[in-house]
């Protein structure tokens, strides 16, 4: 029997019969990306909802899917969400704070944005020490939790979005298509223009391949 590579509700659904009546699942995006933000997402399900499952049938891990299936599941996200909040850490909070705590900023800022307190988190991998609301980290949670997979989806969608307004900002450098990622033709535009203020200059690759700034 083949494994159903869906994120399911059997975490949701373990703590909705615990007690928690809005579980929200958390993710990030952009972490290895050398420039702009890490961005978050923190999303609540309508757990009471019957057909919840087969509403958001096609989400997966943002990692998995095109652009045009992200755009497409982050609007009926939207649309089948109880809250939804967004939250980011700059390039030069990773700079200054590293990758793990400005991670940590935009899922704290993330759950701020929400417009209901949960009563649990559901977090991709990593854990929020100074969050004082119940959490469990899952190794992979957006590939097996289905709340973690949506905001992911959320996540990626709202990262990119920034990014190619960045393109704008900060032309040459093509982030309209590799949104901040080492791609050879993000590298060959580091070698020839520099870095510009939305670089993340602690990263190794920044540090070996810049050699004079904007």
């Amino acid at each position: 029997m083949l494994h159903d590579p869906r994120p399911d509700l059997r975490y949701e659904e373990q703590l909705r019969g615990d007690g928690a009546r809005y579980v929200a699942g958390l993710d990030e995006v952009g972490r290895g990306a050398w420039a702009g933000p890490v961005m978050a997402a923190a999303v609540i399900l309508p757990l009471d909802c019957p057909d919840l499952s087969d509403r958001l049938e096609g989400v997966r891990d943002s990692k998995a899917m095109t652009v045009q299936q992200r755009e497409r599941w982050d609007d009926r996200i939207r649309r089948v969400s109880l809250s939804i909040g967004v939250g980011s850490a700059s390039s030069q909070e990773v700079d200054a704070a590293g990758l793990i705590e400005a991670t940590r900023r935009a899922m704290r800022r993330a759950l701020a944005d929400l417009s209901l307190i949960p009563d649990h988190l559901l977090i991709d991998h990593i854990s929020l020490p100074t969050t004082i609301l119940p959490q469990t980290p899952l190794t992979h949670g957006d590939s097996i939790a289905l709340s973690i997979a949506a905001s992911s989806i959320i996540a990626k969608v709202a990262r990119d979005a920034v990014m190619r307004h960045m393109s704008y900002a900060y032309p040459g450098y093509g982030f309209e298509y590799h949104v901040g990622y080492g791609t050879p033709r993000h590298r060959q535009a580091l070698q020839r223009l520099g870095a510009c203020p939305i670089h993340r200059r602690s990263y190794t690759p920044l540090k070996a391949l810049v050699t004079h700034s904007l």
